[in-house]
């Protein structure tokens, strides 16, 4: 196991890489949408966004509800909506990723944990389906692990079988 200050030197090691911009730019948007979600996701941007809204509604009959009253709405949460998709998959990325790890490194520190599942996350969906009848089957309970270190497609047949 490599201890955490090891790891903070190497990644401040590696930053001084010929890219060191190329990573600076791509730690900023790290850092940028992780505020930016977290932000987004509190209550106070909730009655905000509720605020507006009732706003732009109670305006309404000021502007005698024109093509032009409804296209600020319209216009608005189009762009918001597309510039927060990629913000807040940015952030999903780097949660699914941290939570991966810790679930590795869990199966790692258990000797007679199956180690076979550490990068189930690479599995195709067909995979996955015949893992889950596996789990579900009962199997993994009376100690038969699945054959192969991957499963291949002849062994996924042949899996898919077993289990069902």
């Amino acid at each position: 196991m490599i201890p955490l200050r090891r790891l903070r030197r190497v990644k401040h090691e590696t930053s001084m890489a010929p890219h060191h911009h190329k990573h600076h730019r791509k730690h900023v948007f790290d850092r940028f949408s992780t505020t930016v979600t977290r932000a987004t996701g509190s209550s106070y941007a909730f009655l905000i966004a509720t605020l507006i809204v009732v706003l732009w509604a109670v305006t309404g009959p000021v502007f005698d509800y024109s093509n032009s009253w409804q296209l600020v709405i319209n216009t608005g949460t189009t762009i918001i909506t597309f510039l927060m998709v990629f913000v807040i998959q940015q952030s999903q990325n780097k949660d699914t990723l941290a939570i991966q790890l810790k679930l590795n490194e869990l199966i790692a520190s258990d000797s007679a944990a199956n180690n076979r599942l550490v990068d189930i996350e690479d599995l195709s969906a067909e995979e996955l389906a015949v893992l889950k009848k596996f789990y579900l089957s009962g199997q993994s309970a009376r100690g038969v692990v699945p054959t192969g270190s991957r499963i291949s497609d002849s062994g996924l047949r042949a899996e898919a079988a077993r289990c069902v």
